[in-house]
């Protein structure tokens, strides 16, 4: 029937000639004959079979441009042999072609593979025929030499767990090792865990795990199937995938219909065929479906097909190319976008989609393998993984194994690297820091002390260490240094909405980072690293995720689920979700991604193992050791390769931290607020300025002056002294107390008075004529006075002594009044407020009703003190002697009270904090309200720090310590010193030589224990340490009683003991002299015996105490105020941001929406003139002031 057929074509043909007149024209994808007869398909050309009748298509002349397949029914170009892709059914162009790679410089495999230098004794082998890693240098000495060609260091020779890959270090042993686990193999005496034990995987040399083990059946998880052999399980995802996974095949049975590619033929018997096969005369199917049926009906030069038309058995067919697509119409070929899915891993790196084809190609410090799909780094990467308290270097090509040096006693749980330093950083369980160690394993250090870090990630471009604080829910990141740096350095990146973040990844190419929350909402969210852009990635599939990695090369994160014991991905949107699953993954605790592959730790079955990160497959076990594994990572220089990075060019003061792009902004620690410039940081901010009478309620702060205090983190209570211009600071964040001083509109630090260690000042106020400070704390439940160099603390009361929240003085009447709360009960607490001499004596109780009584404040004359019962919202005042008890009603929210001149202020805290005060009329007056939340408020005036005590001259005669009492004073002596007189003090010999008392008085210690950064008193007293630093304008204790007093050598029994203490008085290194005697606005000199003072130009008294100019201008600004009365209002306030389980968080955005354009646009302009009845009220002043670290502010304002 075939020739019948042959034979109609011919003579149908020849009639078409016969009556053709003109040239025959052959139509597109046709030739025309050498005869000019007719047209035949290019496809017939040189396929062995002629179909021009003067058989022109099978000519030789046509061989000499073209290749024949090796079938000897096709040819092709000879531009297409060797080209990498096959044209030829049986591949016959593409056999014995020479396969080069990017920079060839070994060839191989009989010249038909050629590789780059890299490639050479890299531990990989790229050649069939390993000559690519012979001759490669042996180990070093300090290394053991495997069998297998591995290096192993010399150490793990013989210790009971085989290193090389074939057990090499652990064979001819002169003794068994000894085993920290529960088994060992009987024969070859390697250490065994349980977990090991019939685990598919032999570990024992002679194979005995592995032994007669029970063929139980196997419980599949959710995203598996079961093979028929009942004894494995294959990720659902591998079922019919072409590949048999199963021991006995059986995933790739009864799997249906295979669809054949676009381009080819499906057969009857599921076979797929070349359509150039069809209708050729010769059955290529099994079932003999690509020939007869409609094969005789040819196709037709307007077959509409946009290719190829071809016949069939089921008539004529379009075709299409490979690497295109036949859409709906049946007539029109698509392109097919084989880079569209990257799960179709059709390219390791860059798929480039060209016109029915693609081409693969690599990032930068990648070359392309011999397949064409395959990029391979060049050099040797290293696996950093965390076993126990080991830190394992694995050389994945070349198997080598080195540990570096670790203090870690326990579990190291988390680590990363950065190439630029060699450094490993790590935290483990036993520490509340942040350690490192060097990759040249010679070294180890701190990175920062006193941090809790869950998780720890490098940012290796913008030169910051990042980590998760997971007890205060925080992201925080601190700037890269070779010493050690201080944990207050830090900046909070994100600490809003944190439940409980887990794991922390940073992509500083994009300017990203990745974690995993695990409270209440599981999720992976993303942010910029500066904390902006924050965005929910994955809240779906997901179980209980736990590490966190991300894929520059595909742009993908990944994460480890232990819930679902698989390991996730998503494109870094969130899109594409993909969750892979292996055979087995029991309890996935780290990961780490590079090139094609996967790391992962499973520290159930104490293995770090490797697969295809797509497909899961190519499985490997890297590590296995007898200890649990937890933290992985990759290290090679192309991982973090150096790049300009945004911050360079930024001249950021502190911090500059990458955002998305990637862009650089400057951030500051904790404390620290962002000046307007955006590259400066500033610290706390106080503004100063007047209250003008105001017609109507402001919206806003009043107008401000900023100035900044710097080294403050946490400023939680204060206190001024008008007359020194010394403002007081306690700072909860350093848990420490500061001076600063004011002068010419600026503030500059005295340094610190005083630093606590685990403890917090509770209460705190400032004797104005001396400059003592009076002060409780938590651990320290007793009233203490400390001098304002911090060198001298006496206790005064402890007797009876709760928590102390509120102290006020008055020193004119030389009284103290301080709230006292005593735990009664568990539920039950009693609150008094009691009041004192300022020396400790004559105490009582003036109110045992209190409530909640907090912001002590006394009246201008002394006689009435006045406080806040936050819990009632009312004002409670009384009368020293205990009579005359009033109550305001202040209202809801009520946090602090103020006095000016009699004048009363108080803040009330709600939806707004609303600044009020009483006028003349005894009416609650409403001055400003804002959006920020006042924690306490204090309010200053001229007429209430007038007055003087016994105290105020020359410090009252005392050498450490004047403490006013009425008509008179007491000097005092540090808890460590005994009063040889009435005013000059020596040590206390209680203590044996070499030991310090504690300022309990119950125990002495060495001295060494004192401010060694480890609490050793009861009290915690051994580390209340002074700054070295000495302060300016102190009012100095006298060296000697001045020649005009009395001799006190009357009043003492012990002369020697005076004139000792004279003579180390009197021998003072000048500069401390200088400092303290002449409050540092002068120099000493020594005459007739005595230290007296040169005073600079500017200041005058025996101490330099009194500034010229200060008296100048006095008198000069009041009048030109009249008689207007000068107030200062000092205020702390606090941003709060709601947060999940009502606990309190602070943002730095409330700081910055108020502009000082704002703010003078809302101040109510003064009146030019005023009439004496305005100028006989005194003007009562306010302003705000925001703090950086927990976002707390001082509100100061003065008119002077």
């Amino acid at each position: 029937m075939g020739g019948c057929l042959f034979i109609f074509a011919l003579v149908l043909h020849q009639t078409v000639v016969a009556a053709r007149s003109s040239p025959l024209k052959c139509g597109l994808s046709y030739k025309l004959c050498k005869d000019g007869s007719e047209c035949v398909l290019y496809r017939h050309l040189c396929d062995g079979e002629p179909d021009c009748g003067d058989g022109s298509d099978e000519e030789d002349y046509e061989l000499k441009y073209q290749f024949p397949c090796a079938h000897g029914k096709k040819c092709i170009e000879q531009s297409q042999v060797c080209d990498g892709v096959p044209q030829c059914q049986d591949r016959s162009d593409e056999l014995g072609c020479a396969k080069h790679m990017e920079g060839c410089a070994h060839q191989c495999d009989d010249k038909t593979r050629c590789i780059p230098s890299s490639f050479l004794c890299d531990g990989e082998r790229d050649c069939s025929d390993d000559s690519d890693e012979e001759n490669c240098e042996s180990c070093s000495a300090s290394e053991f030499t495997c069998n297998s060609g591995q290096c192993v260091l010399a150490t793990m020779r013989c210790d009971g767990h085989p290193d090389c890959w074939d057990h090499s270090d652990e064979e001819s042993c002169t003794q068994a090792p000894v085993c920290p686990t529960k088994y060992r193999c009987p024969q070859s005496q390697e250490c065994l865990v349980q977990e090991w034990i019939c685990d598919g995987e032999q570990d024992c040399k002679d194979g005995t795990d592995e032994k007669d083990c029970p063929m139980a059946p196997v419980n599949c998880g959710e995203f598996q199937w079961l093979c028929n052999s009942k004894v494995m399980c294959i990720p659902t995802a591998w079922r019919c995938d072409g590949m048999k996974d199963c021991n006995d095949g059986s995933d790739e049975t009864e799997c249906g219909v295979m669809a054949c590619p676009p381009h080819q033929f499906q057969c009857g018997s599921q076979e797929c065929l070349d359509p150039l096969l069809l209708c050729n005369g010769i059955t290529n199917c099994a079932d003999g479906s690509d020939e007869g049926g409609s094969c005789q009906i040819a196709c037709k030069d307007d077959s509409g097909c946009s290719q190829t038309c071809y016949s069939t058995p089921q008539g004529t067919r379009c075709l299409c190319a490979e690497g295109f697509r036949l859409m709906e119409d049946r007539l029109t070929c698509a392109d097919i976008d084989e880079c569209e899915s990257w799960s179709s891993g059709v390219c390791s790196q860059l798929c480039i989609n060209t016109p029915g084809s693609y081409k693969c190609d690599c990032h930068p410090g990648y070359i392309m393998d011999t397949d064409g799909q395959r990029c391979k780094i060049t050099g040797e990467p290293f696996l950093l993984s965390s076993i126990q308290t080991d830190l394992i270097l694995l050389g994945l090509r070349s198997g080598s194994l080195d540990i570096l040096s670790s203090s870690a006693k326990k579990a190291i749980l988390s680590l990363d690297y950065d190439w630029q330093e060699q450094r490993v950083f790590w935290v483990s369980l036993d520490t509340n820091s942040i350690m490192w160690s060097s990759l040249d394993q010679k070294a180890t250090g701190t990175v920062v002390k006193g941090v809790r870090a869950d998780s720890v990630a490098v940012d290796w471009l913008g030169r910051n260490l990042y980590w998760i604080d997971g007890v205060n829910s925080q992201i925080v990141a601190i700037r890269l240094a070779t010493t050690p740096v201080k944990s207050l350095d830090h900046s909070v990146i994100l600490d809003e909405d944190l439940d409980q973040p887990r794991s922390l990844a940073l992509l500083p190419q994009k300017g990203l980072m990745f974690w995993t929350e695990i409270g209440n909402i599981v999720k992976i969210e993303r942010a910029g690293m500066d904390g902006s852009e924050r965005m929910v990635v994955v809240n779906s599939s997901l179980g209980w995720p736990g590490d966190v990695t991300v894929d520059p090369i595909s742009d993908r994160v990944y994460w480890t689920d232990e819930r679902l014991r698989a390991i996730g991905s998503a494109t870094l949107d969130g899109d594409d979700i993909h969750i892979l699953q292996m055979e087995e993954t029991t309890n996935p605790f780290s990961l780490a991604i590079l090139s094609d592959l996967l790391y992962w730790s499973d520290a159930k079955k104490r293995v770090v193992r490797a697969a295809h990160k797509i497909t899961g497959k190519s499985h490997k076990v890297l590590l296995k050791r007898p200890r649990q594994p937890f933290g992985v990572k990759i290290i090679h220089p192309l991982l973090q390769m150096s790049i300009e990075s945004p911050c360079e060019k930024m001249g950021c003061s502190h911090m500059c931290v990458l955002a998305p792009g990637p862009k650089a902004v400057c951030r500051c620690p904790a404390g620290l607020l962002l000046n307007e410039d955006g590259l400066t940081c500033t610290v706390t901010q106080i503004y100063l300025q007047s209250r003008h009478a105001a017609t109507a309620v402001l919206k806003g702060w009043p107008e401000h002056l900023a100035l900044q205090v710097p080294g403050i983190n946490e400023a939680t209570i204060m206190d001024y002294s008008l007359r020194d211009h010394t403002l007081i600071l306690t700072d909860d964040g350093t848990t420490s107390l500061s001076s600063f001083k004011l002068k010419n509109s600026d503030l500059s630090s005295q340094g610190q008075i005083l630093k606590l260690l685990d403890d917090t000042i509770t209460a705190m106020a400032l004797d104005w004529v001396t400059l003592n400070i009076y002060w409780s704390s938590n651990k320290q439940l007793r009233l203490q006075v400390t001098s304002v160099t911090g060198a001298h603390t006496a206790v005064l009361m402890k007797e009876g002594i709760g928590r102390v929240k509120s102290i006020a003085l008055h020193p004119p009447s030389s009284r103290v009044c301080f709230t006292n709360l005593n735990q009664q009960a568990i539920d039950a607490i009693q609150a008094t407020v009691e009041c004192a001499n300022m020396d400790g004596a004559q105490r009582r109780v003036v109110w045992k009703d209190a409530v909640q009584p907090t912001s002590l404040v006394f009246s201008s004359n002394g006689d009435t003190i006045y406080w806040a019962e936050t819990d009632l919202g009312i004002i409670s005042s009384v009368l020293l002697d205990g009579s005359g008890y009033t109550e305001l009603k202040a209202g809801d929210g009520l946090a602090a009270v103020a006095l000016a001149d009699d004048a009363l202020l108080w803040i009330t805290v709600s939806d707004k904090t609303r600044l009020w005060y009483r006028d003349e009329q005894q009416q609650n007056k409403l001055w400003f309200e804002v959006g920020t939340q006042v924690v306490t408020l204090k309010a200053f005036s001229k007429s209430s720090q007038a007055g003087s005590n016994q105290c105020t001259e020359n410090n009252g005669n005392c050498q450490h310590l004047c403490l006013a009492t009425p008509g008179g004073r007491t000097c005092s002596c540090g808890h460590d010193h005994i009063l040889v007189n009435a005013t000059h003090c020596s040590p206390d010999q209680r203590c044996p030589s070499g030991s310090k008392l504690c300022l309990d008085q119950l125990s002495c210690l060495l001295a060494d224990k004192f401010c060694n950064g480890h609490a050793d008193c009861s009290d915690h007293s051994d580390e209340n340490c002074v700054n070295p630093k000495q302060f300016s304008g102190v009012v100095s204790a006298p060296t000697e009683p001045p020649k005009s007093s009395p001799s006190p050598l009357s009043e003492t029994t012990d002369l020697n003991t005076t004139l000792n203490v004279s003579s180390q008085l009197m021998n003072l290194d000048a500069q401390q002299c200088s400092q303290r005697r002449c409050s540092g606005n002068g120099r000493c000199v020594e005459g007739d015996g005595d230290a007296v003072c040169v005073c600079s130009a500017g200041y005058r008294g025996d101490s330099c105490q009194d500034s010229i100019l200060k008296t100048m201008q006095g008198p000069a600004i009041y009048g030109t105020m009249g008689i207007c009365v000068g107030v200062l209002v000092i205020a702390v306030t606090v941003v709060c941001v709601k947060r999940k389980q009502n606990i309190r968080r602070e943002n730095t955005a409330a700081g910055k929406d108020i502009s000082m354009t704002d703010l003078k646009n809302k101040v109510e302009t003064p009146s030019s003139t005023q009439t004496p009845s305005d100028t006989d009220k005194p003007e009562v002043a306010a302003s705000s002031v925001i703090l950086a670290l927990n976002f707390q502010a001082i509100l100061a304002a003065l008119n002077e």
